[in-house]
């Protein structure tokens, strides 16, 4: 026979678990709801981390690019191609294992032409300052090795800068062969500057490593005297690089291929 007291403490101990089940139940609900909080919220930062590392990558694949992004910028339209289709052909694949030997006159005067989809671009060759340059081009144009070629490179911040001269549009093409710096104290450059209008030699960043790839500047732009200079755009010339810079590079932060398809139809060397 259980007695009152004895009721009363069963009683009072069965609501003292009824309690505890009822507190730990609350408490798994609470964990389960916290957990699906959780893990939302983790998607949400997550998708929302791809998405911002996304659009940097999009707007700063270029090593030495140096342009601030705003990932919550809309992104801007690409500019229409200024430039007409290419000439039919194809880039001819040529190599020298050895500089051709000089055969231009020094003392005469040499022009090139780059007759481009973009437009001509006239260049007046430096050849007495720059001797072993205007012979290589001179030789390199009168083989075809320029025609049908892509100019590469855009630069539109820091320097401005339209790169060809690269058979394979990769920017590591070359003729098989290098030639010496030339020129490098040339009375154009000063305070480390290649004004707009000069067209100079690319090179490794090394010493007499030049090759078949040159640069166009149109606009005065700061850089070491390290890179041959060997002719002046003429005023159409200039006309047509800044057509092809007004349309931008495809990168967005400030160096990469031109938006414009600039293809050098065909390179000629003429003497005058």
């Amino acid at each position: 026979m259980v007695s009152q007291e004895q009721r009363k403490r069963q009683l009072a101990r069965e609501k003292f678990l009824r309690q505890q089940q009822r507190r730990t139940s609350a408490r798994r609900k609470a964990r389960m709801r916290n957990s699906v909080i959780a893990s939302v919220l983790g998607v949400i930062v997550i998708g929302s981390v791809a998405l911002y590392t996304t659009g940097v990558l999009k707007n700063d694949d270029k090593a030495n690019a140096s342009a601030d992004v705003t990932p919550s910028a809309s992104p801007t339209s690409k500019a229409p191609d200024p430039c007409e289709k290419a000439d039919k052909g194809s880039v001819e694949k040529l190599s020298w294992k050895n500089e051709p030997a000089v055969t231009i006159d020094k003392s005469a005067k040499y022009t090139m032409k780059l007759a481009t989809t973009c437009g001509d671009i006239g260049i007046a060759m430096k050849t007495s300052a720059a001797p072993h340059t205007v012979n290589s081009f001179n030789f390199l144009a009168g083989k075809g090795f320029f025609d049908h070629t892509k100019c590469h490179r855009l630069t539109t911040n820091g320097i401005y800068v339209l790169q060809c001269g690269d058979p394979t549009g990769t920017g590591s093409g070359g003729p098989g062969y290098t030639i010496p710096d030339e020129n490098l104290k040339d009375a154009s450059l000063k305070s480390n500057v290649y004004p707009a209008g000069t067209v100079a030699m690319a090179n490794t960043g090394q010493k007499h490593t030049g090759g078949s790839q040159f640069f166009l500047v149109y606009q005065d732009s700061q850089l070491p005297p390290s890179y041959t200079p060997f002719g002046t755009i003429d005023a159409a010339g200039m006309k047509v690089l800044k057509k092809i810079a007004a349309a931008g590079e495809n990168t967005g932060a400030g160096d990469g291929a031109p938006n414009a398809t600039v293809v050098i139809n065909k390179a000629t060397v003429t003497k005058s």
